[in-house]
């Protein structure tokens, strides 16, 4: 019997975690980014396929919002995730989708995606790449099965650079944000991995030196200066 390794372990955890806040997530994302997170969704989907793309992909898709924007300039959509249950949640709302159609869901690891090399023109993710137990794996794969010329826009939290507000952050996802987790999911825990998820992920500066570092050119990012996150997009 083999024996379970660091990876294993710890993607099993990651989708305990999710299966367990899977059925307020949405509710939950609304909420605590004031609604605002629609908004970098849609930015995100506009950089990844800014004039359309034959197959995209939405890398860790959760309850398919992303993927739901993606299907309004591709072709096709795979959205993957490792979780059943934000998958169940992303099927049934693509019932009453426009664009359903040309969305597929599938159960699989980020990291050991199930795709031959340059199969997608675009990739987008989004308040993923955090929870990856290995992020230069992750980015490794999507580098791998994207196509030359083709685009990758990631969507994720960050650390301000100005301390002031970097602070601030730091108080709102490690203070309010896990109240809101026992008040609407009664899931404090889960939603305190938040802000300690965080604190061991790279900056915006840093991510974008690992993507060069993975074979990504033209690599840029911008910041909500704002709220805690950043956008970046690279071309393979």
């Amino acid at each position: 019997m083999s024996v379970p390794t660091r990876h294993h372990l710890a993607a099993k955890s990651n989708r305990q975690m999710f299966a367990r806040i899977a059925h307020r997530y949405d509710l939950l994302n609304r909420v605590m980014t004031f609604g605002r997170d629609a908004a970098w969704r849609q930015a995100a989907a506009a950089l990844a396929a800014p004039k359309g793309c034959r197959l995209a992909l939405d890398m860790a898709t959760g309850t398919g919002e992303l993927a739901f924007l993606l299907a309004h300039r591709a072709e096709q959509v795979v959205a993957v995730d490792i979780c059943p249950q934000m998958l169940s949640i992303a099927r049934a709302k693509a019932r009453s989708r426009p664009g359903a159609d040309r969305l597929q869901f599938l159960l699989a690891d980020g990291l050991r995606l199930p795709f031959a090399a340059n199969t997608f023109d675009c990739i987008a993710t989004a308040f993923a790449l955090r929870n990856v137990t290995d992020l230069g794996l992750a980015l490794a794969e999507m580098h791998r099965v994207v196509r030359p010329g083709g685009r990758v826009v990631c969507l994720e939290l960050t650390r301000s650079p100005f301390r002031p507000l970097a602070a601030l952050h730091a108080l709102y996802l490690a203070g309010l944000i896990p109240t809101l987790g026992r008040w609407l999911a009664s899931q404090a825990e889960a939603y305190r991995f938040l802000s300690i998820s965080l604190s061991k992920f790279p900056d915006a500066r840093q991510l974008a030196e690992a993507m060069r570092n993975r074979g990504f050119r033209r690599v840029s990012h911008r910041l909500y200066h704002l709220w805690p996150i950043a956008l970046h997009v690279a071309v393979k």
